[in-house]
């Protein structure tokens, strides 16, 4: 079972992040001048020649990442001060012996048994002893995949990937959509390139299933047994979708009758595994059919005793965090040093705190959000929201490569947005979660029982458009294409990215740049294909489409042409949608804070002029140092580029930053106007 895929300001893997560094905090709570760190700037740059390095060069130079974390910065250090306030939470939660059942007991005990170490260390393996016996009691292909297919109910599925959502050309009716699984590396690359870093990553994997099997009894045969399951998973990983071609949402959208789909897998019992599922339809939506067509031949021409080792490896891997030290240290090495390069793991606290928040991520919402989000912050965000939906409004009806019929749709859907700020209107019930001081995996299986019926329950029934795909705490915020929706958790809304404190350069520059880049999504290559109901309908006349396409690939070719690291580029097909994003985003928050009373007078604060504020502000909230071993990564799988290009190329292609900094034509990155590329 999968989530959602949702287009969010940072990629979603990385938001749990970690411990403090007085190095990149920024006092802001007693002198207006701090909400700007000019401490933090290199002015031996000038803003003409890298203007992410001029806002935040010695902040960069001095910043030395924590050892527990794989990169440092804003996003980081905003994260880890919500981490502290939902720890004062479940420590009170954990202390205060509430009856049974009350949202503190839940959220005390769950995070009380993850700290538990102790316990942990005493049951060693015996959570999961039971499924492995059972993996090594299955007889036949058809029992392997009706146990994949019973474990979803309580989070331990296998084989293939679902969730229940909106479907895409009918945004109003749940759908069961399938999609590619069955790789535990990030994605297809780093079984099939043949390049030294990936056989690096893939010999660190085989050393760690290796130290799975050997953990789970078995040290005789583990490097043999790491073998077979790296072979039968570089096999899948022939049949994915790369992370560009998933970005296509029409190629991605395939309806097919259960019957049609079981004579093209003929090995998949479908009428069976749909009833395991307690999903009853008789169309799939099925994103990516090739790797179930894979998957149908492989289950045959695999023996049975490898695909044994593939589902025991599986469950090893998804179940080490929540097992002994061993086994979270053998998943460290892994999953932390060689793909992030993280020297040390998380303290305990703060991972149980983020565990707590990813199972009952409402209640312990509601606690955080009664503490923590002030109703007039609410109010202030939405007055942000609409001032910057009619600087949007303002910009489309000028657009000079649009027709008036596009116009007229771009503008109702732009309308139609539906706006999420700080907290749900409606809070979920976790009744059903069963939760106990010494339980940990017990609790952890409780909360995925409960998150599965509820997804499972959405069949046959409308979509929900109330939901929250984001927990209140996140520090993030996202487009969501089939509501139409913009969302803004409390979590990211406070400094550096918002501050009722700060003037208006400081909040447009900040928040204002992260709403229009959520607006933008709506409009972005992939938004732009659904309709202002939320539906995958082409809304564009010909014409349009075409210089819509024209404009975006000279977007995809300028990020193309970035580089770093060892002279790796930047994709720009991958990155495009996000490109986008941040270019339209920030031009639409300037309009809006132009038309604040600071974005219209010249007062200087910090020795900068309103307009330079708000540039500035833009290049500080993307204030990050990242490990190369992540940087790596992302260049691969992250649809976001690197945030030196996230800042450098939103504001060299924008008129008023130019005129902000006086930026001569001879500057390094002078882009002259007839080239500057724009879309919204």
């Amino acid at each position: 079972m999968v989530n959602k895929k949702l287009w969010s300001i940072l990629p979603i893997a990385s938001l749990v992040f970690g411990c403090q560094s007085n190095n990149s905090s920024v006092q802001h709570k007693t002198d207006r001048t701090v909400f700007l760190d000019v401490s933090g700037m290199d002015t031996t740059v000038h803003p003409g020649d890298n203007f992410f390095m001029y806002a935040n060069g010695q902040w960069l130079n001095k910043t030395v990442i924590p050892p527990s974390e794989s990169g440092w910065g804003s996003f980081y250090t905003l994260n880890d001060e919500n981490l502290q306030k939902l720890h004062g939470i479940l420590e009170k939660a954990a202390q205060s012996n509430s009856k049974k059942g009350t949202d503190q007991q839940k959220v005390g005990d769950f995070y009380t048994s993850g700290m538990d170490t102790l316990t942990i260390e005493k049951l060693g393996v015996s959570p999961i002893a039971a499924l492995l016996e059972k993996i090594d009691g299955l007889k036949s292909i058809e029992e392997l995949i009706a146990y994949s297919a019973d474990g979803f109910r309580d989070g331990d599925g296998d084989l293939f990937s679902f969730y229940i959502a909106a479907d895409e050309r009918m945004s109003n009716k749940n759908a069961a959509t399938f999609v590619q699984g069955g790789l535990n590396l990030p994605e297809a690359s780093y079984y099939l390139d043949q390049d030294d870093k990936a056989k690096k990553i893939r010999e660190a994997y085989m050393n760690y299933l290796s130290k799975l099997f050997a953990l789970a009894g078995k040290q005789a045969t583990a490097k043999a047994d790491a073998e077979s399951v790296l072979k039968i998973e570089t096999a899948i990983a022939k049949s994915h979708l790369s992370p560009v071609e998933l970005r296509d949402p029409i190629k991605n959208y395939n309806k097919v009758a259960v019957t049609t789909f079981q004579k093209e897998t003929p090995n998949l019992n479908w009428s069976d595994i749909l009833k395991r599922l307690s999903i009853k339809t008789d169309t799939l939506l099925v994103q990516q059919p090739k790797f179930y067509v894979a998957l149908n031949n492989l289950l045959k021409s695999e023996p049975l005793d490898t695909w044994k080792l593939k589902l025991k490896a599986d469950l090893l891997n998804s179940s080490a965090s929540a097992l002994t030290k061993d086994f979270r240290d053998a998943r460290f090495e892994l999953y932390g040093k060689t793909l992030q390069g993280q020297k040390e793991q998380k303290e305990r606290w703060k991972l149980m705190v983020s565990t707590v928040d990813n199972n009952l991520g409402e209640v312990i919402g509601k606690l955080f959000t009664e503490e923590y989000f002030k109703p007039e912050a609410k109010k202030r965000m939405l007055e942000l929201v609409n001032n910057l939906e009619i600087s949007y409004r303002d910009r489309i009806e000028k657009l000079d490569w649009m027709t008036a019929e596009t116009k007229k749709k771009a503008i109702e859907k732009l309308q139609a947005f539906t706006k999420k700020i700080g907290y749900p209107d409606k809070w979920k019930d976790y009744s059903d979660v069963e939760v106990n001081k010494d339980t940990y995996y017990a609790n952890l299986q409780s909360a995925s029982r409960h998150a599965y019926k509820e997804m499972i329950d959405k069949m046959g029934k409308p979509v929900d458009k109330t939901e929250w795909l984001m927990t209140t705490p996140t520090v993030n915020a996202y487009y969501n294409p089939p509501y139409n929706e913009i969302v803004f958790p409390a979590g990211i809304l406070q400094f550096p990215f918002f501050d009722a404190n700060a003037d208006d350069a400081i909040n447009y520059g900040a928040i204002g740049a992260v709403i229009g880049h959520e607006m933008t999504h709506g409009f972005d290559d992939q938004g732009r294909q659904y309709d202002k109901e939320g539906n995958l309908k082409d809304w564009w006349t010909p014409e349009d489409a075409t210089k819509f396409t024209t404009k975006a690939n000279q977007v995809a070719a300028l990020y193309n042409s970035f580089t770093l690291l060892d002279n790796q580029h930047v994709n720009g097909q991958l990155t495009l949608g996000e490109n986008l994003a941040d270019i339209g985003g920030l031009s639409i928050a300037f309009d809006a804070f132009k038309k604040t009373k600071q974005g219209q007078e010249l007062n200087k604060i910090d020795g900068f002029t309103p307009d330079q504020r708000f540039f500035l502000s833009f290049a500080q909230v993307w204030r990050i140092k990242n490990s190369d071993e992540r940087m790596q990564m992302r260049l691969k799988v992250d649809p976001h580029s690197p945030e030196e290009f996230r800042v450098n190329g939103p504001v060299y292609n924008m008129d008023a930053f130019y005129q902000a900094f006086n930026i001569p034509n001879t500057a390094k990155m002078y882009v002259a106007p007839e080239k500057r590329v724009s879309v919204w």
